[in-house]
């Protein structure tokens, strides 16, 4: 077990004492009696206050946070990821069409998980500076509440920010529920709401050491300095972005002080390189993960600890998602590869960029086989989380495999920074040396490359509308299955635009239309003889007109983009009909693609606040569109 482990494993039996006493909610209102003097002894040694702020982390981990629901159930479908492709089934496939109800239990829990989280948070916010060692303690003693302190901060300033970007105006109390206190709690306006997030992150980053003073192996997984200021920038862009505001993408007219708070703490962070840095390696930073090891440049800021193989503690990333392994017998378990790659997003790709073949698999490995065979353009999977990647490889059925779950990485701060900048200044050198970083890493450092590529793609970076174009593609590019892209493609008002473009641009790729002229009707690769799979021709150029010679297998690549597909990408029931030179195919749609049942205007970019919350709550009122 890797060495970060030991901040979640080490304290599991005092947060279980100490913190789930302190609220073992299951409903987001309803708490438990606590008697004021344990909960004044628990805060009352650094030991019990520790305990207590690592329940308030405990809510991150699990299948209803960022284990399953919230990072790979809530962020698609997008223009970059499909999650679970089929039809509605009121469950995880009704959140990825956007057909979601107010009676899912898979938007309910991950609700009543998060704001358990907030209530943990809140007793430790309100109890730590109450302490006698918050001021009176020794030196080491008020250091460390006051850092536990700064944590508890920065933890309900996530949890709230995970709410307000998949619900809305949600109720937000800063201060525990009191035992027996009836609380009907309205909608808060989400303004109000992020403005004070921004405002508690400006306090808690004060409070907490940076990486290199913070004494913990928890590489990553215990909120730092760095930790705070990228989620303050991150948090502040949303607050200066648009969001869906009854039925309307608004702005607020005060956006800009928050791009120049997003790029203040950007600044800072960048002119601290030995405490964060680009890795020089795209695929290490998520083999670092996948080989449950520390990653050496630190670039990845915040990250969920996961572990215990179990649905409250651990994570089925690699599991859930990932190329699908489907053979129990040889050196890994099968996985679902729920999450599939939409076919325009592996051509936005370069063919010399390094991230595409980290972020997109085109393999599959079949039952009782320890080989890689090749999969059709649209069954292939998400690739920064794999099982076959795992090491030590974990064999047998289960479904946890103990990844961690990055939340922010310094590569985001490059480009939050870039887009800040650009928002407020114009490309200058700064920006453009910040973008350029990032995307010089993706080809192996050569810089002449990436700028070349660039253009050759239709990007520059000349003028501000420009600059914001490329770097709206950069952070596609850069993020893929992070669980990034649907927020920012809100918070810029491009979600509609977008996810109209790429279903248009599919429909470009099976007709054989520019850009897409190039992408071969098929592939071939060789009869598996390694671990990884042999493509035996480039998948930049048009099929041959014979098979290559050897011994090969074909695969449908292209033309599995077929009028059943295009179909599939309109709701319920509408008839579609696909001609390709002299023939024409006709096929109805049973919803199962992207973002299949959207329809712009009705609310859906936003979850529905559970049922079971409105019946408990009356003072609360549902989102509009639902």
């Amino acid at each position: 077990m890797k060495s970060a482990f030991t901040f979640r494993a080490a304290l599991a039996a005092s947060v279980l004492v100490g913190a789930a006493g302190l609220v073992t909610s299951c409903n987001y209102l309803d708490v438990e009696p606590v008697a004021l003097n344990t909960t004044e002894y628990t805060f009352s040694t650094v030991a019990g206050a520790t305990a207590a702020v690592i329940g308030a982390y405990d809510p991150l981990s699990g299948d209803q946070s960022y284990g399953t629901r919230v990072s790979m159930y809530f962020p698609y479908d997008s223009d970059e990821m499909i999650g679970s492709p089929g039809a509605t089934d009121g469950a995880r496939r009704s959140i990825a069409r956007y057909k979601s109800l107010s009676t899912n239990t898979e938007i309910t829990n991950p609700w009543n998980t998060l704001y358990q989280g907030v209530e943990r948070a809140n007793i430790c916010i309100q109890q730590i500076p109450a302490s006698e060692l918050y001021n009176g303690g020794s030196p080491a003693d008020t250091a460390a509440m006051h850092r536990l302190h700064g944590e508890a901060l920065t933890l309900r300033a996530q949890y709230y920010f995970e709410l307000v970007r998949n619900w809305g105006d949600v109720p937000a109390q800063f201060t525990p529920t009191v035992s027996g206190q009836d609380v009907f709690l309205p909608n808060a306006d989400r303004a109000q709401t992020l403005t004070r997030l921004v405002a508690d992150l400006a306090i808690a980053e004060k409070l907490v050491p940076w990486r290199s003073n913070a004494n913990t192996s928890a590489t990553g997984e215990r909120i730092t300095k760095g930790a705070v200021k990228a989620l303050r920038a991150r948090i502040a862009l949303y607050r200066g972005g648009y969001w869906l505001k009854d039925l309307a993408m608004v702005r607020q007219p005060d956006y800009l002080d928050y791009y120049r708070i997003a790029r203040q703490e950007c600044l800072e962070l960048m002119n601290r390189p030995t405490e964060h840095n680009l890795n020089p390696s795209f695929l290490e930073v998520f083999k670092s993960i996948n080989e449950l090891r520390s990653e050496s440049a630190n670039e990845i800021i915040f990250q969920v600890g996961m572990g215990g193989s179990t649905a409250a503690s651990d994570s089925k990333l690699g599991y859930y998602n990932g190329p699908r392994l489907q053979f129990v017998n040889g050196t890994y378990g099968s996985t679902q590869g729920a999450v599939n790659v939409v076919p325009t997003y592996f051509y936005a790709f370069d063919s010399t960029d390094t991230r595409r073949d980290v972020t997109i698999t085109t393999y599959t490995i079949p039952n009782n086989s320890n080989f890689q065979s090749g999969v059709a353009l649209s069954a292939i999977t998400d690739g920064k989380f794999r099982r076959d990647w795992r090491n030590p490889p974990l064999t047998g059925q289960s479904n946890y495999l103990n990844y961690n779950w990055p939340i922010i990485r310094f590569a985001d701060v490059l480009l939050m920074f870039a887009e800040a900048e650009n928002e407020l200044n114009g490309p200058t050198a700064a920006a453009q040396d910040a973008f350029m970083k990032v995307r010089t890493r993706a080809f192996g450092g050569n810089q002449p490359r990436a700028t070349a590529t660039l253009t050759a793609a239709g990007f520059s970076l000349g003028s501000k509308a420009d600059f914001f174009n490329a770097l709206v593609n950069e952070r596609l590019l850069e993020f893929g299955s992070e669980g990034i892209r649907k927020y920012d493609l809100l918070r810029w008002n491009l979600f509609e635009a977008k996810l109209a473009e790429t279903k248009a641009n599919l429909e470009k790729m099976a007709r054989n239309q520019a850009p897409y002229q190039n992408v071969p009707q098929y592939m071939y690769f060789r009869t598996p003889t390694t671990s990884t799979v042999q493509w035996v021709r480039s998948f930049y150029r048009p099929a041959p007109a014979t098979p290559p010679s050897g011994t090969t297998t074909r695969v449908n690549w292209r033309q599995a983009i077929d009028a059943a597909y295009l179909a599939n990408l309109r709701p319920t029931g509408t008839v579609y009909s696909l001609t390709l030179g002299s023939t024409t195919t006709t096929s109805t749609s049973i919803g199962s693609g992207l973002a299949a049942e959207y329809v712009p205007g009705q609310g859906k970019e936003l979850l529905p606040i559970p049922s079971s919350t409105l019946v408990a709550d009356p003072a609360l009122k549902q989102n509009a569109g639902y």
